[in-house]
């Protein structure tokens, strides 16, 4: 059966926080020993005690069961680093302003990583008067289609949401440079500095 936590993970954020075994024991109401077994592979911890444990180490439960901490770097939040996310069961798009451990449907989504346009996926962009009107020749159909468009610059982030068997057309407000983004939905995330 495969452990649902690593003691290589609780003994990791554990020295990170500079708590002795006893000090997190004592934060628990858990022995000592109970805390050096769960280090060494030994035992586990109950699972009422893994949201508490994720509390004392400050750390959310998803990333107590991976072992993986999520450090956001972005901490000025500058949306250019903005991370998009596309749940693959209902299609849900999330957006965070950097790192984040984002789930839907139960699964764990990772962040998508925009490509350079290919022939298939070419936008055309014309500023009309103070806006940008972004269109394309892409399949609208109920199986393939661009599921969103969004433009991004340092302090905002406007999004627009299409449907099947619509038009691929978009209008932003120009309100200075930045990055355009579209999704695909066989494709993937595609973009376009302007």
């Amino acid at each position: 059966m495969n452990n649902y936590i690593t003691g290589a993970a609780i003994k990791a954020l554990r020295e990170k926080k500079h708590l002795t075994q006893q000090q997190l024991a004592e934060k628990l109401c858990v022995s000592d020993k109970a805390i050096s077994k769960w280090e060494t592979g030994k035992g586990f911890p109950d699972i009422s005690l893994i949201e508490p444990l994720a509390a004392v180490l400050q750390v959310s439960i998803p990333e107590l069961l991976s072992g993986e901490q999520i450090i956001n770097a972005n901490r000025c939040a500058n949306l250019l680093k903005s991370n998009l996310y596309v749940c693959p069961v209902c299609g849900n798009i999330l957006h965070a302003t950097g790192s984040a451990m984002i789930s839907c449907c139960g699964i764990t989504l990772p962040p998508l990583e925009a490509e350079q346009p290919d022939e298939e996926h070419q936008v055309n962009f014309e500023k009309i008067e103070d806006e940008y009107f972004i269109s394309a020749q892409h399949p609208m159909t109920k199986e393939h289609y661009i599921s969103f468009v969004a433009f991004c610059t340092g302090e905002r982030f406007d999004l627009v949401k299409l449907y099947p068997e619509g038009n691929m057309e978009v209008r932003f407000f120009s309100r200075r440079h930045g990055i355009l983004y579209w999704y695909c939905n066989h494709h993937g995330l595609f973009m376009k500095r302007i």
